[in-house]
């Protein structure tokens, strides 16, 4: 296994945490919201859609925090033996994975955002700010727009599967050290 990757090939810290971070919050909000609409209709239930909602703009918000680290601190390129031995499907499909997952970091968010403004539940960040409405109240729009929330967050969902999928591999059955980039151990 190749056990060291040049520093310049590495996320650099802040990058690592932001990653690690947004994919837990990512993976509990999911499941959270996978739980409460299980839930029947209840004082208990409107909690955890607030709670929800919070989560959800919390991950809107470090989503931009990540994005804008993004721009001003690129990703390193892939170390030349790895990048040479990954066939030019497995490259492609990894450069539109992230950008699908980037795109999907505030997709997911903003349609549930615009669903609770047009079902007309105001989203009250930690219950003390409350945030304007992205569209007006409606509710034939909200109808339209709940499924899509459901269908990008499994799409999130299913493209982490896909991400997590890879870096396993290139652990695992490549044992090519890929994984060390996104590692705080270095």
């Amino acid at each position: 296994m190749h056990s060291e990757l040049n520093a310049s090939k590495r996320y650099n810290t802040l990058s690592i945490i932001l990653h690690w971070v947004l994919g837990a919050a990512l993976v509990a909000i999911f499941i959270f919201g996978i739980y409460m609409t299980g839930l029947p209709f209840s004082p208990q239930r409107l909690k955890l859609y607030n709670w929800h909602k919070w989560a959800g703009i919390s991950i809107l918000l470090l989503s931009a925090l990540r994005l804008l680290w993004r721009l001003s601190h690129p990703a390193p390129a892939l170390p030349a033996k790895i990048e040479l031995a990954m066939p030019g499907w497995q490259l492609k499909a990894h450069k539109l994975t992230h950008i699908a997952l980037y795109a999907l970091f505030f997709i997911v968010p903003l349609i549930g955002w615009a669903y609770s403004s047009a079902a007309g539940f105001p989203v009250v960040l930690f219950g003390l700010f409350p945030l304007p409405d992205l569209i007006g109240a409606d509710k034939a729009l909200a109808a339209l727009i709940k499924p899509w929330h459901q269908i990008s967050a499994f799409a999130l969902a299913g493209l982490a599967v896909l991400h997590i999928g890879a870096a396993l591999k290139h652990q695992f059955i490549d044992r090519d050290g890929l994984l060390q980039r996104m590692s705080l151990r270095g």
